[in-house]
Parts: C-alpha cells; sequence; structure tokens
C-alpha cells in the first residue's frame, strides 16, 4: 500500500513537471511571437522584375539664356602671318572683299613673326586699313609678352585697333587665368590708348571668359555657315567665320572675316591722334 502510493506520487510529480515545461514553452512561443514565426516559415518566391520599358528620348536641354543672333555686314577682311609665306599685296588690294587686314606681329614673349614688318609695308602701300595680333600665352610672364609685344609695334603705323588672340587656357586656376589676362590686356590698352579687341572661340569663350571680360569687343571664330551668337550679349564686331578661304595673291588659304550688325571698318579705326605718333 505504502510502496503503491509512492509510485502514484511519483507518477503525478512527473506529470506535473511534464506539464510545467510545456507551460514554460508555450509561454516563451507566446513572448517571441512572429520571432518564432518567422524562423520557421516557408520562404517566399523572388519577385519578378517587370520587362523594362523601351528607350524614350531625354527632353531637350533648355538653354539658361537665348542665344543672341547677329546680322552679317558685307564689309570683309582677312588676317595673315608667316604661315601665308610672300603675299602680292598688289593682287591683295584689286579684291574688293578685302577691305582691312590683320597681321599677327607677336606671340608669347620672344617670338616675333618672321613676316610682319614686310606685311605691314606691303599693306600700307596699297592702302589696306591694318593692325596687329598678339598670340597670348597663358603660361607666360605678363610683362614679357608686352616688352616683346611694344618692342614691335608702333601704335603711329596701324590704322586698327589691335587685338589679343586668346585660345589657350594653360595651367593653373581658372581666376589666375582670368586675372592674368586682364593684367596683359590693360598693359596694352596703355600702349595703344584704347581697349583691345579679344579673338577667341566660341566654346572657349563659354568655358574661361563668360561673364569676366563684357566691356570688351570681340573678334569671334566660328567656322560655320550661321553664326547664332554667344549665350551673353557681349559686343561682337567681327565673325571669323572660315580659315580656308581664298585671296588672289596669297598662296593657300587663309582666314577671312566679316563684321556683324551695325558695325563697319569705321568701329575698329584708332582714334587720331594714336598714343605715340611720331
Amino acid at each position: 500500500m505504502n510502496i503503491g502510493h509512492q509510485k502514484m506520487c511519483r507518477a503525478s510529480l512527473l506529470l506535473l513537471l511534464f506539464s510545467t515545461v510545456v507551460a514554460v514553452v508555450s509561454l516563451a512561443d507566446n513572448k517571441k511571437g512572429k520571432q518564432i514565426e518567422q524562423m520557421f516559415a516557408l520562404p517566399e518566391p523572388d519577385v519578378l522584375m517587370p520587362a523594362p520599358e523601351p528607350d524614350r528620348p531625354l527632353p531637350q536641354v533648355q538653354e539658361l539664356r537665348p542665344l543672341i543672333r547677329h546680322t552679317v555686314n558685307q564689309q570683309q577682311g582677312i588676317d595673315v602671318s608667316h604661315y601665308q609665306g610672300r603675299i602680292d599685296w598688289d593682287e591683295v588690294s584689286r579684291d574688293k572683299n578685302v577691305q582691312f587686314v590683320y597681321l599677327k606681329a607677336t606671340e608669347g614673349s620672344d617670338l616675333v613673326d618672321d613676316c610682319y614688318l614686310r606685311n605691314l609695308y606691303g599693306a600700307k602701300r596699297v592702302g589696306i586699313p591694318v593692325g596687329v595680333y598678339h598670340f597670348y600665352r597663358p603660361n607666360v610672364n605678363v610683362q614679357w609678352q608686352l616688352r616683346n609685344f611694344s618692342a614691335i609695334v608702333e601704335p603711329w603705323q596701324h590704322d586698327l585697333i589691335p587685338i589679343v588672340d586668346v585660345e589657350k587656357r594653360g595651367k593653373g586656376s581658372l581666376s589666375q587665368f582670368q586675372g592674368r589676362l586682364k593684367a596683359f590686356l590693360d598693359g596694352v590698352e596703355r600702349i595703344y590708348g584704347v581697349k583691345p579687341i579679344i579673338y577667341t572661340g566660341v566654346n572657349f569663350y563659354a568655358a574661361y571668359l563668360e561673364g569676366k571680360f563684357t566691356q570688351y569687343r570681340f573678334m569671334v571664330a566660328r567656322y560655320a555657315d550661321e553664326f547664332p551668337g554667344l549665350s551673353e550679349d557681349v559686343p561682337i564686331v567681327l565673325w571669323q567665320y572660315t580659315s580656308k578661304g581664298q585671296v588672289d595673291g596669297i598662296n593657300g588659304h587663309v582666314d577671312r572675316s566679316v563684321f556683324l550688325d551695325r558695325y563697319t571698318v569705321a568701329d575698329i579705326m584708332l582714334p587720331s591722334p594714336v598714343s605715340g605718333k611720331k
């Protein structure tokens, strides 16, 4: 009777312990909730990506400023250097489309165009209005370039406002480039008593000159059928429309330019008397 009772007590105790464990496990399951469900849940199938749509053209980029369009005047001229070799100026003077000429005089700090003086005397002898240009080197000392230019050119010998050819960016920051160029332009202005004309290209102007030299007039190179203008309204006196022009008296190609809008030869003439006239 006592042994049987002990066995019954042990069985009851084991049953109680098992129930307690089950209850504890159930309680833990309830506390974990979705965590356990996620642990044993079946994986969901991958979501299929929709088929790609056909390419569509991007909307046209709107210009920040409308391009300023220009009209073309009929007065034309040329610019020459040693690349044209020996020029027959008597033949050139018979071309009614050559109403002025710009001659390369200097470049950088020490280069002088081999044909400058011969071209100067030849053009003046046949009565073609003549001016000069300097090819600006952005990484060459500004004062050395001014010294080279002023040692060769004599303002009293010229009829036209000088041109500074700006088409090289060089090294250094943009602000340094612009500051040095402005110093050179100021130096030329002191020599001639008038602001020089800046020669450059459409893309070069947009990248490096825009907004900084609006007080100057420009000669702009663009070899195309039409010149629509730059991205801001600056005075463009001349459009160099080709580098492959043909003129009697000149062997090979020559740069040709035409006046824009209301401008004429009178607008690029040096004031009289010219500073330094002998």
